[in-house]
């Protein structure tokens, strides 16, 4: 790299120091983050794990509340419920296994109530609402109910919640939306999924 090029290039990285630093300034608010992680994508419940074990990682309480998965073996609940995670888990699993709208809707409303008493608790951190969006979407939950409760969560509280079609009322109140949009999957090429990385 030539002088007047790393000049150039120091240059480009102190306005962009400057730019971020200004961005940290600003940001001044203290209190939980809203975020709603959807998206046809994979990797959505993985990121709210990933989110989990780092909240863990910094000597904080984290929960989970877990729909549509249930009945799946979860390499992520075997290692965070180790390390002292609660978790509560619709025991029906997948709703197009079961098609019994009213045992899905008694099993996610079990698990709804129990990740209520959690939104209400001030000790902890952090709230993962794994695949809450389908719930909504088939009325097993109900919408009002969900947003009063993120609503009325303790101010430190940060809550994540993931899922496909995430209706527009969550994402609006969303301190942070991200999209997972699938680029390629490995299922549609007829491969199977493999314990350790897709569960």
């Amino acid at each position: 790299m030539t002088e007047r090029n790393a000049q150039k290039h120091q240059q480009r990285q102190q306005k962009v120091k400057e730019q971020v630093d200004a961005k940290i300034a600003a940001a001044q608010k203290e209190q939980g983050i809203l975020q709603v992680i959807t998206g046809n994508g994979k990797g959505k419940s993985t990121s709210g794990f990933g989110t989990v074990a780092r909240c863990v990682g910094h000597g904080m309480n984290a929960v989970v509340a877990q729909f549509i998965k249930g009945m799946w073996e979860c390499g992520e609940r075997n290692l965070l419920e180790k390390a002292g995670v609660p978790f509560a888990v619709m025991q029906t699993g997948f709703t197009w296994e079961t098609q019994n709208r009213e045992t899905d809707t008694r099993a996610a409303q079990k698990t709804w109530q129990q990740a209520k008493q959690w939104l209400q608790d001030d000790s902890i951190d952090l709230v993962l609402l794994d695949e809450l969006t389908y719930m909504v979407s088939y009325d097993y939950i109900d919408l009002d109910e969900v947003i009063l409760a993120l609503q009325n969560r303790p101010k430190m509280q940060s809550v994540i919640i993931t899922g496909r079609g995430a209706h527009r009322r969550l994402t609006e109140l969303a301190d942070t939306v991200s999209e997972v949009r699938n680029v390629k999957h490995a299922f549609e090429a007829g491969i199977k999924a493999r314990a350790g990385f897709d569960y």
